[in-house]
């Protein structure tokens, strides 16, 4: 396949006029596909719609260094925040009992070196930020990357035209995947990998949230303990209303406070690293002499155990890095790396190497190491820019566990919350009301109850470091899996940054009692909640995919003088993506009439950040055709904003008038024999249409059309032409589009155990019944919404 682009690369250049290389290799891409759809044997499939997709990739497209800088200097402000205000309390929280010897500044500073050059600058500048999922980062994103190329999904809603997403990228078989391949189908088969992989996720987004909540509280507690002449609780309380605050303007949304965020971070990085110059020509210059290694092994064999305990709060230097990977979708790797390498990394270096040249001669001063090494002259100042970015780097960790929330919601794995989408610029940006409240009371009391950084460092440091190790397992999977990496080179990044973090993380565990349990206890309840959540909606799923409407019952009901039918479209919502919902038959047996237009929508999450607009509905018509039945699958990206009822009935009646017309075309050509019979059902393709609706007619000629042909004889079906029957569809759209919802109430089944009627019947009915329900989620009018109940038993 790879000869024959060359090939035809070497012809078109050259040929004047001829079509691009994009445009070669696209079609070389189509002819691959079409083999694949002619091996598609699924009856239930909905492949018509599924073959028009667009090659056109956004996120692949070539950034210039101006655009390039300009995202560098942005994500200053956005993803910075935290580790950049980690040098208020690092060394205070390393020596929480004061500085024993001369030589220990000389040893916490070579172990700060090092491990921001290992862990924030190799793992992930270098390493980690490439896992991105179509320019989206985070932990759900090295998930969806998985879950993309091997079914480990606990959800069986994998269709086969998922595949011919343009994010989806195509996979050319060689000996070289032999090994990811075995890899693939051991995960597949193992039903314990499947869930050791889920709670691994999980555990990681209930980390990131943890650190949601511990973020604001020790980054803006630390930065106005630079005022603590007025007594301790004084602080507390002003830190209270600045979080208090910071909560309430959360609605606003990022964007429109965000234009100010890099310039203060900028002027943050500024001033820390002119007071490093500072304090290090001033003070110590000597200090520098901590980039020697020898001096980390030296500290180790002076301390022992006190040593290994330190590196809780060593670590502190680092928290935020994972910010890098979880912020990514914002900006683009390039972006990260120079902002990182050029700003970030060499302010962070100056102001911990001046702080460590303050404390070789001043070593009494390690409990305000920062505000101590000041010079009279910027203390005010550099007090105001600390208390800004605090707050901005208590904002980005916010903002990323709203993200991390709506796309766990997005998988299945979160009880509805209504998601708001703060910025038509950035995507990612959302507001989730009911998580915001939660936060800012969790963050009060965390604040209130631990009143020092100290304290709140001990629970914060196990947090970051459990999302660190839980990011380097994914991304060695993802080496084996996806990558293809060479099993020598995923060793040495599994020992060397593996071990590092584990030694990190038993210091930070070491301090459980002294407020290390917080986050524990934080993840595990969320781990619970999404846990319980999940079991019961993939309980629910199975149900429906084992009761669906039968064939029969359609033809049965298209022929039942009884039903009545209603002028308008109904859409009948439904989770399911094959077959027909069971709440349907209990639609028609408890009101009997059905619209003149019938629509089974599913909302269907794919484990992608963006779904392109033009493929994001996939139609096919029920028998008989004359009943106007269609069965619709709406795909989202975890990063796609559902559009307002209006808009979203819009784009499905466009798109469903696109699906009939060709329709017809297929029906014109078995009516006229022009159609070959096989022996069995198979797929056929024509030329794709790689435009979006709105240009279809510039296109039109390469449209991909795919159809099951009947094994028995073809008998034309007697409906009217296309042009009618899309003028029936618009007539029935202007009578009124009503919203059919199913309010099913899950219980467990009699015979079941003690322990999952608790968690069906009392757990999760406590959870459906105190979120939003499905109507609020998706915005339907109520004037529109007619409900029936039905019972699941699972």
């Amino acid at each position: 396949m790879a000869e024959k682009v060359v090939r035809t690369r070497e012809s078109v250049e050259t040929e004047e006029g001829a079509e691009t290389m994009s445009e070669v290799e696209t079609k070389n891409q189509i002819k691959e596909r079409k083999v694949s759809w002619a091996k598609l044997r699924r009856v239930d499939s909905l492949n018509l719609e599924a073959g028009r997709v667009s090659m056109t990739h956004s996120h692949g497209s070539q950034v210039n260094w101006k655009r390039t800088l300009s995202l560098a200097f942005q994500s200053i402000g956005i993803v910075y925040g935290d580790i950049g205000t980690s040098p208020l309390y690092v060394y205070s929280s390393t020596f929480p009992h004061g500085i024993d010897h001369h030589e220990d500044v000389i040893g916490v500073l070579s172990l700060i070196i090092y491990t921001i050059i290992l862990i924030p600058m190799l793992k992930y500048v270098f390493i980690v930020l490439w896992a991105n999922d179509n320019g989206d980062g985070g932990t759900f994103a090295l998930y969806s990357l998985i879950c993309r190329y091997a079914k480990v999904s606990l959800i069986p809603n994998n269709q086969p035209e998922d595949r011919e997403l343009s994010n989806y990228k195509l996979d050319i078989p060689s000996n070289e995947l032999k090994r990811a391949q075995n890899i693939k189908k051991k995960m597949e088969n193992s039903k314990m990998a499947r869930y050791i992989l889920f709670i691994v996720t999980i555990m990681g987004t209930s980390m990131v949230i943890g650190d949601g909540i511990l973020t604001p509280s020790i980054s803006v507690l630390s930065a106005v303990s630079g005022i603590d002449s007025l007594g301790k609780d004084a602080v507390v309380g002003i830190s209270v209303v600045i979080l208090i605050a910071l909560f309430a303007v959360q609605r606003f949304g990022t964007d429109k406070v965000g234009f100010a965020f890099a310039p203060i971070i900028f002027v943050w990085f500024l001033f820390i690293s002119g007071i490093g110059l500072y304090n290090l020509f001033k003070h110590d210059i000597g200090v520098l002499r901590a980039f020697n290694p020898m001096y980390m092994v030296q500290y180790f064999q002076r301390n022992g155990k006190k040593g290994w305990v330190s590196l809780g709060g060593v670590f502190l230097c680092i928290t935020g890095a994972e910010a890098m990977f979880a912020d990514l979708g914002h900006f683009s790797v390039k972006s990260i790396q120079v902002s990182f390498s050029c700003i970030t990394f060499p302010a962070l270096i100056t102001a911990y190497c001046g702080q460590a040249a303050y404390l070789s001669k001043f070593p009494t001063h390690v409990y305000k190491t920062f505000y101590d090494s000041i010079p009279d002259p910027v203390y005010w100042p550099t007090f105001v820019v600390a208390v800004a970015a605090a707050i901005i780097a208590s904002q980005a960790m916010i903002s990323g566990a709203f993200a991390i929330i709506s796309q766990s919601l997005s998988l299945g794995c979160f009880p509805r919350v209504k998601v708001v989408h703060t910025s038509a610029k950035y995507e990612g940006q959302v507001y989730i009301p009911e998580v915001n409240y939660m936060l800012m009371l969790a963050c009060v009391a965390v604040t209130v109850a631990f009143k020092t950084t100290t304290n709140i460092g001990n629970a914060y440091g196990i947090a970051v470091v459990s999302v660190m190790v839980i990011t380097t397992c994914l991304l060695s999977l993802i080496m084996l899996v996806i990558w293809k990496t060479s099993i020598w080179l995923i060793a040495l990044f599994l020992v060397v940054l593996l071990s590092i973090e584990t030694v990190y993380l038993s210091a930070v565990l070491y301090k459980f009692v002294q407020g290390g349990f917080l986050p524990l206890v934080f993840a595990s309840f969320l781990m619970a909640v999404m846990g319980i959540w999940h079991y019961v909606h993939k309980k629910r799923y199975m149900f429906e995919l084992k009761n669906k409407v039968s064939s029969e019952y359609m033809r049965q009901l298209a022929s039942n003088p009884d039903i009545n039918r209603v002028p308008g479209i109904g859409l009948l919502y439904s989770e399911l993506v094959q077959g027909i919902p069971p709440i349907f038959s209990h639609f028609i047996s408890t009101i009997p009439s059905i619209h003149s237009v019938v629509v089974i929508v599913s909302i269907k999450p794919i484990p992608l950040s963006k779904v392109a607009a033009e493929e994001r509905f996939l139609f096919r018509q029920l028998e008989p055709r004359e009943y106007r039945m269609f069965r619709c699958v709406a795909r989202y990206g975890y990063n796609d904003r559902m559009d307002e009822p209006k808009e979203f009935e819009r784009q499905l009646v466009e798109n469903l008038k696109e699906f009939i017309r060709h329709e017809h075309f297929i029906l014109d050509g078995e009516a006229t024999g022009n159609v070959e019979k096989t022996e069995e059902p198979v797929e056929t393709a024509q030329q794709p249409n790689t435009s979006s609706v709105s240009s279809r007619s510039a296109n039109s000629s390469n449209r991909i059309v795919s159809s099951r042909i009947a094994s028995s004889r073809i008998v034309p079906v007697p409906i009217r032409g296309a042009e009618e029957e899309m003028q029936f569809l618009q007539e029935a759209m202007e009578k009124g589009i009503v919203y059919l919802l199913g309010e099913t109430e899950v219980v467990a089944e009699q015979n079941s155990s003690f322990i999952k009627k608790f968690v069906v019947d009392y757990a999760y009915d406590f959870l459906r019944k105190n979120f939003r329900q499905g109507e609020k989620i998706m915005s339907i009018p109520r004037s529109r919404l007619l409900r029936v109940g039905m019972t699941y038993e699972i």
